[in-house]
């Protein structure tokens, strides 16, 4: 068995940054030893909640989304943008802006690198247990593309099927989906607590 190689970086050059995302190019040290070029973008990060009711509904919302210039499916997600703010803090606050709910059990369902090959982003999605409504004024002002998201409550099972008749391509929604239905048939004995995402 032949030793991996290192990839060592010689250089690493910033061409962009916002408040979401920088990115970079590195000339990377290559196995055999030829130097290539690779840009990559280096995320804030963000959490998902797979919210599911007493029903076994999924909270599911659509989201217009400019890169792909469609409506997606996708669950309340954000971006882990708040200085020293716990991730599962993060995805309560998400799901309250988004859909207006609160949850009383929160457990860490699985973490996705939706896109390694061009992206570092981790998402970590919760499962969130013991849905209860945020109450009218208590509730977030959204703006942009947030303020035409609709609240949509779909069977477990059915939402599956969305993801696997290709009607579900966000990769977080689709991972959530069923990651989910797999948590529930084995009696939600694979989560983890939601304070052990990293």
């Amino acid at each position: 068995m032949s030793a991996r190689a290192t990839y060592e970086v010689l250089s690493h050059t910033e061409r962009l940054r916002n408040k979401v995302f920088a990115i970079f190019t590195d000339d990377v040290v290559m196995p055999g030893g030829d130097t290539a070029k690779r840009d990559y973008m280096v995320h804030v990060g963000a959490v998902g909640v797979v919210a599911v009711d007493d029903d076994g509904r999924v909270a599911l919302v659509r989201q217009y989304r400019p890169a792909v210039r469609q409506v997606l499916w996708e669950l309340p997600a954000g971006l882990v943008d708040v200085e020293g703010e716990p991730l599962v803090d993060a995805a309560a606050r998400e799901l309250a802006e988004e859909v207006d709910l609160t949850a009383a059990t929160w457990d860490l369902l699985t973490e996705v690198h939706p896109s390694p090959g061009c992206s570092n982003e981790k998402i970590r999605l919760f499962l969130a247990r013991d849905i209860a409504p945020v109450p009218d004024g208590d509730r977030h002002a959204r703006t942009h593309e947030e303020a035409e998201m609709e609240l949509h409550w779909i069977d477990l099972d059915a939402a599956v099927g969305m993801a696997l008749s290709g009607e579900i391509t966000n990769a977080a929604c689709l991972v959530g989906v069923l990651g989910a239905a797999h948590a529930r048939d084995r009696g939600w004995k694979t989560l983890r607590p939601a304070a052990s995402a990293t």
